[in-house]
């Protein structure tokens, strides 16, 4: 049955390319004379009736922009059965008829909640910086977070050559290391600890301390959020390797800036995927990419399954550290 109003939301963590794939939702929808509503604010806006009708103009001049022009909160009511009736109640009244997902896990899980409870139909996009969606090669904003990290490593890099420094970069990251290994390998690390892989210090440091003793300059050491404490993991490199040790914490900045061509483009590949299935009815699935290509993901699959991390970038990091 084709849908004749749909709304798109997105939620979590914002993510540099959440602009360019809801943009595509939007006018994919208009181009098919479909109405479509935004939901400012994630579930929490849903349930506070924070919900507009959007036109072509609406999204203009967003493309190139970080963050996301819905919003996005967290929501402990929409975690009860009554606060996700709340918020359907209010896109019922509405006649909206299907909702596009921007989003990680925890959005996605949300969706599925709404999906068994009320039959609504869900389409979901995986935005987020951690690439951490089961049965994605992709998730939005993910590339250019990675770029910024890249980045900052290249500028992290001078000052610890200058000092004969061991610089430690602190990444975002509690439970999957892809942004630590992928920037780590780019970025030229001697180490990167990441949550899914154990470390043995005793051994970094006296690596570390026999490297220095043969004339090396500077280490550069990548850790994920979720492997260890970063600050305290600088105390203990310093005082076992006597080398001067320099801690990192980049926070925040990982989410912003202006996406990447590959996150614009693969964001938009998505968000007009996500319009087409919603509208001739499909529910329950997730687009994402494998091997360059958009494919669809069981929407319960994507939510109850676990994305690991890659042996092979492992493997990779050590043989080029």
């Amino acid at each position: 049955m084709i849908k004749k109003a749909i709304a798109v939301m997105t939620s979590g963590g914002d993510a540099p390319g959440m602009n360019a794939a809801a943009r595509a939702v939007v006018r994919t929808a208009l181009h098919e004379g479909v109405d479509v509503y935004g939901i400012h604010n994630g579930y929490k806006g849903m349930i506070g009736d924070d919900i507009e009708q959007l036109n072509s103009r609406s999204v203009s001049d967003l493309i190139q922009r970080g963050g996301t022009f819905l919003g996005t909160a967290r929501s402990k009511e929409f975690k009860t059965p009554e606060g996700r009736k709340k918020g359907f109640e209010n896109l019922q009244k509405r006649g909206i008829e299907g909702l596009v997902i921007i989003g990680g896990d925890g959005s996605l899980t949300g969706g599925s909640l709404m999906s068994k409870e009320f039959g609504i139909p869900i389409v979901g996009l995986p935005g987020t910086i951690d690439n951490d969606v089961w049965g994605t090669d992709y998730t939005i904003g993910a590339d250019t977070a990675a770029n910024t990290i890249v980045e900052a490593i290249n500028k992290l890099r001078d000052t610890a050559s200058a000092h004969r420094r061991i610089m430690i970069v602190e990444v975002m990251g509690h439970k999957s290391g892809w942004l630590a290994m992928t920037t780590g390998i780019a970025g030229g690390a001697e180490y990167v600890l990441v949550p899914e892989v154990k470390f043995d210090l005793d051994d970094m440091c006296h690596e570390l301390k026999d490297a220095y003793e043969r004339g090396k300059r500077y280490s550069i050491i990548v850790v994920a959020e979720g492997a260890c404490d970063a600050i305290g993991l600088g105390t203990v490199v310093e005082e076992k390797t006597g080398i001067d040790t320099r801690v990192s914490v980049l926070g925040h900045i990982q989410r912003g800036g202006s996406p990447t061509v590959e996150d614009r483009m693969k964001a938009s590949m998505l968000g007009e995927k996500a319009a087409l299935a919603i509208i001739s009815g499909v529910t329950n699935v997730v687009f994402g990419f494998d091997a360059g290509k958009v494919v669809s993901i069981n929407l319960f699959e994507a939510v109850n399954n676990k994305k690991t991390l890659d042996p092979e970038l492992v493997r990779l990091a050590r043989m080029l550290a």
